[in-house]
């Protein structure tokens, strides 16, 4: 025998089924359920706006701390961005009335303004041009690893000679070079004339030392041209002149070391400010000192004594 259905008397004065118990429980069940869900919600809701983890806690107190000394680094970096400003705009009249040229930029090597928009650039270019740099430093190694190859060939044999290789003056960093060998504005004669070395910026007095081993073919005293000169003979036909000096200590036929002091950097003769002029010959041809001097500092300093050297357009003699 079955089980029998049950009516109520509804509002609508009509007979209903009566709502089996196990559909109520299971209506009951579901309305419990999603009210314990939303009542959790709401309680993680306030616990997170009232309670505070330890890692929010302290973000909170960086933020604060940020609020607080932003406005006070402001009125700072304001003051800072206007010095440097002074600093440019004294750095290009200097170098436009020594030099007759804008100063070069402070790191002309590792500028990074190359890259400045690179996110405007597509994917793909940036993925081509990578591809054809890689490409160009694997094949100039190789450049790089044969000339090494031949430099050991020619080092190992018998009659290889040691180039003068040492700074003629110490602790001089990239903007202390002026003009290099080349074409300058002479700031006597106001034209361009032939440049036969390079210039080092150093305040009068400063040692000058022998780059090389050697002996001392020649010293000159004079009022005018290249003042006060030292000129020193090495092994393998190389000469290196020192000019413009203060004070000599060496005289002719003195033999020297590497590194000995031999005389003080002045602006003796048709010299613009105090400097060193440093010059480096081969059986009488002039070579680019610059070139002679990457052994005694980093590389990146030596490209920015080159980057000075070819772009300082004026000489002080």
């Amino acid at each position: 025998m079955g089980s029998r259905q049950q009516y109520k008397f509804g509002e609508d004065f009509n007979f209903k089924e009566s709502e089996k118990p196990l559909e109520k429980a299971g209506r009951f069940l579901i309305s419990a359920v999603a009210c314990s869900v939303v009542l959790t919600l709401v309680l993680y809701g306030i616990f997170a706006l009232v309670v505070n983890t330890d890692q929010e806690a302290m973000i909170k107190r960086e933020i604060r701390m940020y609020q607080k000394v932003y406005p006070q680094l402001k009125p700072q970096e304001n003051i800072l961005e206007g010095s440097l400003q002074a600093l440019e705009s004294k750095d290009n009249t200097i170098y436009g009335k020594v030099f007759q040229n804008m100063a070069p930029q402070v790191d002309p090597v590792n500028s990074m303004g190359m890259f400045y928009g690179a996110d405007t650039i597509p994917d793909t270019k940036l993925i081509s041009y990578t591809y054809d740099k890689v490409q160009g430093l694997v094949s100039r190694q190789y450049d790089v690893e044969a000339v090494f190859r031949g430099v050991l060939r020619k080092m190992s044999s018998g009659d290889f000679v040691n180039p003068p290789m040492d700074m003629p003056v110490r602790d001089v960093s990239y903007p202390q070079i002026g003009a290099g060998l080349g074409v300058r504005m002479n700031p006597m004669l106001k034209a361009w004339v032939q440049h036969d070395g390079l210039d080092f910026i150093v305040p009068q007095g400063e040692p000058v030392y022998a780059a090389g081993d050697g002996y001392v073919s020649d010293v000159q005293k004079a009022s005018g041209g290249n003042g006060n000169t030292v000129t020193i003979s090495h092994d393998g036909g190389y000469t290196t002149r020192y000019a413009h000096l203060s004070t000599i200590y060496v005289r002719e036929g003195q033999k020297v070391r590497k590194g000995s002091k031999i005389a003080l950097a002045g602006m003796s003769g048709g010299s613009y400010a105090p400097h060193l002029h440093y010059e480096v010959a081969k059986n009488g041809k002039y070579l680019n000192p610059v070139l002679y001097m990457f052994a005694s500092v980093s590389p990146e300093e030596f490209a920015n004594m080159l980057y000075m050297s070819v772009n300082t357009k004026q000489s002080l003699d």
